[in-house]
């Protein structure tokens, strides 16, 4: 039978042992802390200490609070949208629900204005009223911010709730050629099962065939095949570890895209459809045309042969990258990007007269630019949308009919700035060492350090021997555990303080009277003199 004595050792032995699992070494603690800041600078690593309504309309990271503005359940009532700046969403709205927008462009920030409650000011513009920083509410908003129904978390054609955990699937962001009350969908993101008209739990189905077919064939101890699409073009791709919808591009084949919402608030953008830089039309299922009129489409890219520039079938657009064999493309991309050797100079012809002797005509006159896009076959009248790849600006009709169209879309024409912030310095100091983690640059450790290097000599030497002091009070403490083989707790260490202090036992209070009490008696003397 075990006696008292081995019960309480027994007892000693787990409580020690539950102890060692929750304790850590002081080099554990550091590399701990040093974790936690590496995750903060990749969280935030841009400064956080300017707005940037100052600095007018911008594409800029954007961000709405859903504490400040709670979307309405219906979303046909009343509601008024607002965004904010990257800066404002850490230091204004940092402790509330936002939902990040990403890049939008002509934006001006909203925080501070009458688009957000009273509760929530800028801390970071001035009080034109205090001339402070900070409590800046109820300034006039921008009335040119254009904002669509990604201010309300919704997203895509299938307007559902963005739950970075439960996400499914790639989205991707629409160029935007137009706000969503003028028919265009306002720079939103979409599921790729969305663009060509699948449900978005496709993804869903999509990997359970997967497994299911990887464990066919692990039963049947064959090697796995590629089998080609099939006919009805249900075959699953498999592109960065998600199924690409069947339809859908290789994300390698394009640059960009503009939605079936986009194109058809811009019908005119349909003609390039299969031109040089740009995909053919990726139809959704709904809207796709039926094969009467695919083959009447495919008369017509075979009359177009001859235009100026002429849709490629996708296959040939494949062979033509595959094999190396881009002169044709090449030479099209240098006309496109010289715009005086793109446009079609003006020429004058000499034709023979009745005579035959050469003499020019008097009624040959300057022919005007022709239009590159006039002899293209007749757009699908279905909804679809638009991929492009890099090079898509050099392949637009810059003539006096088309020209109007791209100047109203300037991002069409050149390529668009985006505002970013400046690094913060704790996150420039680990990009320049080339870590995060392995190194300590930026981190409160290392600032701790050169805060001693730059103290004042006395002061330093001060603490160095305060620091020794207190060693000295400590050493004896850690070596009877150290000699015991016991797991050191908060406990020991809070009783082991309490002692130093005087707080334990009557003498212990004397002595704390008279070492940490000597300053209150030495003032009560004097005010009795």
């Amino acid at each position: 039978m075990a006696s008292l004595s081995d019960t309480a050792d027994s007892k000693r032995r787990d409580s020690d042992s539950a102890a060692s699992q929750d304790s850590q070494t002081a080099a554990e603690f550091i590399n701990s802390q040093l974790q936690l800041e590496a995750d903060a600078r990749e969280a935030l690593p841009y400064k956080f200490d300017t707005c940037t309504k100052q600095l007018g309309p911008l594409r800029q990271d954007l961000f709405a609070c859903i504490t400040c503005n709670p979307p309405p359940a219906n979303p046909s009532d009343p509601y008024t949208p607002a965004g904010v700046c990257y800066s404002c969403s850490v230091a204004c709205h940092g402790e509330h629900t936002l939902v990040e927008l990403f890049y939008k462009r002509n934006f001006v920030c909203d925080c501070g204005s009458t688009r957000l409650p009273s509760t929530a000011p800028c801390t970071l513009r001035i009080n034109s009223e205090t001339g402070q920083k900070g409590g800046v509410v109820n300034e006039p908003c921008e009335e040119k911010n254009e904002y669509n129904q990604n201010f309300q978390n919704r997203f895509c054609g299938c307007e559902c709730d963005y739950d970075a955990d439960s996400q499914k699937g790639v989205m991707y962001q629409c160029l935007g050629l137009g706000a969503a009350k003028d028919g265009g969908c306002g720079e939103d993101w979409y599921h790729t099962t969305c663009v060509v008209g699948l449900d978005p739990s496709w993804h869903d189905e999509a990997m359970k065939k997967k497994a299911a077919s990887a464990e066919s064939t692990a039963v049947n101890g064959q090697e796995p095949t590629t089998t080609p699409a099939e006919a009805d073009g249900n075959a699953i791709d498999v592109e960065d570890g998600m199924p690409t919808p069947p339809g859908f591009p290789h994300s390698d084949d394009f640059a960009g895209f503009i939605c079936y919402k986009c194109v058809e608030a811009n019908p005119w953008i349909k003609a390039y459809a299969g031109t040089d830089g740009f995909l053919p039309p990726v139809f959704k299922r709904s809207a796709a045309p039926s094969p009467q009129a695919k083959s009447e489409e495919k008369d017509d890219e075979k009359e177009a042969v001859k235009t100026t520039i002429a849709p490629v079938a996708p296959s040939q657009k494949r062979k033509a990258e595959d094999d190396g064999t881009d002169g044709d493309v090449e030479a099209k991309r240098a006309r496109g990007d010289n715009d005086e050797d793109s446009k079609p100079k003006s020429t004058t012809t000499t034709e023979p007269n009745s005579n035959g002797d050469g003499a020019a005509n008097p009624s040959t006159k300057d022919q005007p630019p022709s239009c590159k896009i006039s002899h293209l076959p007749s757009p699908p009248t279905e909804p679809f949308s638009l991929f492009f790849k890099d090079d898509f600006r050099a392949s637009f009709c810059r003539c006096p009919a088309c020209f109007p169209h791209l100047a109203i879309h300037p991002q069409l024409l050149d390529e668009e700035e985006s505002y970013e912030q400046s690094l913060s310095h704790s996150s420039a100091a680990s990009d320049a060492a080339g870590s995060t983690l392995g190194s300590r640059a930026g981190s409160l450790l290392d600032r701790g350090e050169r805060a001693l290097s730059t103290m004042d000599r006395v002061k330093a030497i001060e603490g160095v021997m305060a620091f020794n002091h207190l060693k000295e009070k400590l050493t004896p403490f850690f070596r009877e555990f150290a000699e015991s083989g016991r797991v050191i707790s908060a406990e020991d260490i809070k009783a082991h303080f309490a002692k130093m202090r005087g707080d334990e036992g009557p003498a212990g209070k004397e002595e704390g009277e008279k070492a940490g009490g000597g300053e209150e008696d030495k003032r009560r003397e004097q005010g009795g003199y």
